[in-house]
């Protein structure tokens, strides 16, 4: 009797972890460049810098539009659902994460990576 329960929670711990493994293996989000962006389906991420320093909205007013030029100096326009992130515009490095459709990439989420503003102190201690 005590050999079952042993057994029957093993089971368990064993189907809970094969469940949390398969989730979180689905809910990565590789890295690529646009040219590869346009042939997968699903989510990605490209990281890049802004082409131009335009950032406009959307004719509608619904959405943030600018070119980003990914790691290999691809450039394609990404269309935003959302407010302007802050700093974008002095943004070192952006990650869209989307997809690609209709020549477009649509991003679902952007992380901005602004300058820092604290800067090193470079000098010589004395003692």
């Amino acid at each position: 009797m005590m050999k079952r329960r042993h057994g029957i929670g093993i089971a368990i711990i064993a189907i809970f972890i094969i469940f949390s493994a398969f989730s979180f293996s689905s809910s990565l989000t590789p890295y690529v460049t646009f040219s590869q962006a346009k042939a997968m389906n699903g989510s990605v991420q490209v990281r890049g810098v802004l082409a131009t320093e335009q950032v406009t909205m959307t004719d509608d007013g619904k959405a943030v539009k600018f070119k980003l030029r990914d790691e290999k100096g691809q450039e394609a326009t990404i269309i935003y659902k959302g407010t302007k992130p802050e700093g974008i515009e002095q943004a070192t490095s952006i990650v869209a994460i989307g997809k690609y459709q209709n020549d477009q990439f649509i991003a679902e989420k952007l992380l901005v990576k602004c300058p820092s503003k604290y800067q090193s102190v470079q000098g010589s201690v004395k003692s």
